[in-house]
């Protein structure tokens, strides 16, 4: 059964819904109200606060921290600088995915690593010959993500931090509240943003001061239907869902490499040798056979449908998971994971994974859609992703 994060008191007290889901172990609010179209709104025109310390998190530590890091992640921690941030992959020997996440280099010998599946046993596998120490600090460290585009005004208000000056994929040491914090330019909106990270013991005091400070500044505590339109707008996977686990795997096609996952740039083949990198140095010369791409559905083609049916259209309420066929000519090259209509780009928008060639941007294909229980066929084109980046998400100093 599920337990409270250390900020349950404070989200239940605000969760009018009572919609929760389990994430983890802990419960997570879905939607504070009925639905989430002002949580939604608050993270693309405001501030929204959203609880995130479900997440694992591991503290790596020791002379050999880096050398641990740079062995187990598909990126060189060796060109991580103090107060960085990297989103990376860690893989299997075949090459395929674990799990995705970030890691924090807070000091020359600490990193602090974000995980959303439990990964302790993997790292500590890793270990052999190295001095180094490896701490879950997963119930110790609670989190909140501060996301929107008035979220550094906010954040000038009441950190006692040099938030002006936080770049994207930085860190930054200070107050809130007079309780220690990191404060890092991150976020899973793929908008302007933050994640604040905080002894789980003085949880409540960083929270009661945001949200003290936070009216006039729009915040509104957030769930995870808001959260799941916001990053397929920002072209962002999700485990378990866009892609699986090579651990969870029953079959060889649910496994992904960073290749398959559109994540090849994260993939440091030049570094010395890490786990999965001579199997990735195989696939890079080969080349992947499928991608996850983003899909920009043919709106027409969807009103068309519901014409037909005698009905007016429907945009999906919330982003879905299902995952549906998708086809070039009549036979089937992939499947949609994620499908979401984007209030903000006005579009029916989707994560996809595609078979090669058809996973090149422009290449037109086509998404099965269900009307009244009839499965049809519409339109669809491979478009590059985040299908939503504005300029504020990675502006120095923040607007």
């Amino acid at each position: 059964m599920p337990i409270g994060t250390p900020f349950h008191t404070r989200t239940f007290a605000r969760c009018g819904s009572l919609n929760y889901r389990d994430w983890s172990g802990y419960y997570a609010v879905s939607a504070y109200e009925a639905n989430h179209e002002r949580e939604y709104t608050a993270i693309r025109q405001a501030a929204a606060l959203i609880d995130v310390s479900p997440l694992f998190k591991y503290r790596i530590s020791g002379p050999d921290a880096t050398r641990l890091v740079s062995r187990v992640i598909t990126r060189d921690a060796g060109k991580m600088a103090e107060g960085q941030v990297v989103y990376t992959p860690w893989c299997d020997r075949a090459g395929k995915v674990i799990d995705d996440g970030t890691v924090a280099r807070l000091d020359e010998q600490t990193y602090r690593w974000t995980a959303a599946d439990p990964s302790l046993r993997w790292i500590d596998w890793n270990t052999a010959g190295l001095d180094v120490t490896v701490e879950d600090i997963s119930s110790r460290v609670a989190a909140l993500a501060l996301q929107g585009p008035t979220s550094a005004a906010l954040l000038r208000d009441v950190a006692d931090a040099d938030v002006e000056t936080l770049r994207y994929f930085r860190m930054v040491r200070g107050t809130i509240g007079r309780v220690p914090v990191d404060i890092t330019r991150t976020g899973y909106t793929g908008d302007l943003g933050y994640e604040i990270w905080m002894p789980a013991e003085r949880a409540l005091d960083v929270w009661d001061t945001l949200t003290a400070a936070g009216e006039r500044h729009g915040l509104t505590p957030a769930g995870m239907l808001a959260l799941d339109v916001a990053r397929v707008e920002a072209g962002l996977l999700l485990i378990d869902v866009d892609f699986m686990s090579c651990r969870k795997a029953l079959i060889a096609s649910q496994t992904y490499s960073p290749f398959e996952m559109g994540l090849g740039r994260l993939v440091d083949l030049d570094k010395p040798a890490f786990v999965g990198r001579r199997a990735l140095v195989e696939e890079h010369r080969r080349g992947a056979t499928r991608r996850i791409v983003g899909l920009e559905v043919r709106w027409g083609d969807v009103e068309r449908l519901y014409e037909r049916a005698g009905l007016p259209p429907v945009a999906p309420a919330v982003a879905s998971r299902a995952a549906v066929p998708v086809y070039r000519g009549g036979r089937q090259v992939g499947r949609a994971t994620t499908t979401s209509w984007s209030p903000t780009l006005k579009k029916l928008i989707a994560l996809a994974t595609v078979d090669a060639p058809h996973d090149r941007e422009q290449t037109a294909l086509e998404m099965e859609v269900t009307v009244e229980a009839t499965r049809h066929r519409v339109g669809a084109t491979v478009v590059k992703t985040p299908f939503f980046n504005p300029a504020r998400k990675t502006a120095t100093p923040p607007a």
